[in-house]
């Protein structure tokens, strides 16, 4: 397959990292590893999902507060209109496999279904204080949750993309 390789800065990841080219535009692959699974570990009969972000905070003196931005960005993006097409779900497929060494932890029937009945939409309704408001640390600046009850584990699947409004 053909690869692109970048710098990589994460602790605990190789210095030199390989991607298949094109797979930032690929919201299925824009998550935690782990979090691939974890439709597998709800329990039986979830079907709402709601999520806060917040600005934790640090222990910096003066420090107490957020100037938020960046969420339309994201959104606009990566989240709005038709972002899963079939061939990124076969792409991840490939690519959870070869990490995984199977294919059973990904959810490509899950996806599979986001493109047949929201002709690949995000399901997800998303509420924000407006961008540009300062806001003090430990407060909610934005929640997410799913509109569909069978996409339950849709709405923490997108917290990996979404953090990333912290560090855009």
């Amino acid at each position: 397959s053909r690869l692109s390789t970048f710098t990589c800065f994460h602790p605990h990841l190789p210095r030199v990292c390989a991607m298949p080219l094109g797979w930032s535009d690929n919201i299925i692959l824009f998550s935690d590893s782990y979090k691939v699974s974890h439709w597998k570990q709800y329990p039986a009969g979830t079907k709402t999902v709601y999520s806060y972000f917040e600005s934790r905070g640090c222990d910096r003196e003066g420090w107490d507060s957020v100037c938020f931005f960046g969420l339309q960005y994201f959104i606009k993006r990566y989240m709005q209109g038709q972002v899963v097409t079939k061939e990124k779900i076969e792409e991840a497929e490939v690519i959870y496999g070869e990490h995984f060494g199977d294919n059973n932890l990904f959810y490509k029937e899950g996806w599979e279904y986001i493109l047949k009945e929201h002709g690949g939409r995000l399901p997800v309704v998303i509420k924000a204080v407006p961008e540009g408001t300062v806001v003090p640390n430990k407060m909610v600046l934005f929640t997410m949750e799913n509109t569909d009850p069978k996409c339950f584990w849709l709405t923490n699947f997108l917290e990996t993309l979404l953090v990333q409004v912290w560090y855009p």
